[in-house]
């Protein structure tokens, strides 16, 4: 057992209910445990995770299950950038203390922080499969994709499969259920770049968020909004600003800041930079309370 001792407020209640991606719109009941099955970076193996805590906030539990030589430092620090505990979580709420707005959303939200794809070659490989379809069909075909091709755990009682690494997702057969010619031919083509170290987070962060979005648009499949997705929400930035906001996120800064007209996009953007060194993560944190209805 492993112990992740959190920087400022964490609550993993609250990124268990996090809903995103392949679980966007239906995350599991929390029972006390969340889990992780995911290819480890680098294309060193798999692994199994199980995260606990005692109550609302505190020291984290970890539980590892590795597969296929998998490293547990490497392991551990994958699992928790995937629920944001690599960063000080202190500053963040410093934050809110400085901005009204994001101060009440954090005391709605206590402990809230982003989580992400476990890595930015999942959330590309996630971008292809559920683009231009509803999330529950791309859902059924990860689901799909890593039975097939990736590793199987049992954890605290459940069954989860980790995606497939990229040597495995290179031999999709032709004709998988739910993928058409064309994004068998762009997984297939996604996995060559993955193994080739094109979407390791440690090159993505080496770039910087930036730089970044743009090189990753010229993956098979990956546009502007995919780019940003896997900046984003796929490679752990806590402070990044690319450009106009999706709208969801976009729109609710615009009511919970009183912002209107024809420069929208400008004030927001100077909203924003007040957000430093967290804007990734006061822009979830805004798209979250207003998806979810919370009033100031």
């Amino acid at each position: 057992m492993e112990t992740i001792e959190p920087l400022g407020r964490f609550s993993l209640r609250a990124a268990a209910a996090f809903g995103f991606g392949p679980t966007e719109g239906r995350p599991p009941t929390f029972d006390g445990a969340l889990r992780l099955a995911f290819c480890v970076d680098g294309g060193r193996g798999y692994a199994g995770v199980v995260l606990r805590q005692r109550g609302d906030d505190g020291p984290v539990g970890v539980e590892l299950t590795l597969r296929d030589g998998a490293p547990p430092e490497a392991t551990l620090a994958q699992a928790a950038r995937t629920v944001s505990l690599d960063h000080d979580g202190a500053a963040f709420e410093r934050v809110g203390a400085s901005d009204p707005v994001i101060g009440a959303l954090q005391r709605a939200h206590p402990g809230q922080r982003p989580v992400l794809f476990t890595s930015p070659y999942e959330a590309a490989a996630w971008s292809v499969i559920s683009a231009r379809r509803p999330s529950a069909q791309g859902a059924k075909v990860r689901a799909a994709l890593s039975e097939r091709l990736g590793r199987t755990f049992e954890l605290a009682g459940r069954t989860l499969h980790a995606f497939p690494q990229p040597s495995a997702l290179a031999q999709i057969p032709d004709g998988f259920p739910g993928l058409n010619e064309t994004k068998i031919a762009r997984l297939r083509e996604l996995a060559a770049a993955a193994a080739a170290g094109d979407l390791d987070v440690a090159r993505i962060h080496e770039l910087g968020p930036e730089a970044a979005y743009l090189e990753l648009q010229r993956l098979p499949g990956i546009g502007s909004f995919y780019a940003s997705l896997i900046v984003l929400r796929g490679s752990g930035f806590a402070d990044a600003w690319l450009g106009t906001p999706e709208r969801r996120g976009a729109d609710h800064a615009a009511r919970y800041y009183g912002v209107g007209g024809s420069d929208r996009d400008r004030r927001l953007a100077e909203i924003a930079d007040g957000w430093r060194p967290f804007r990734t993560w006061c822009l979830v944190l805004v798209r979250l309370a207003g998806d979810r209805g919370t009033r100031l």
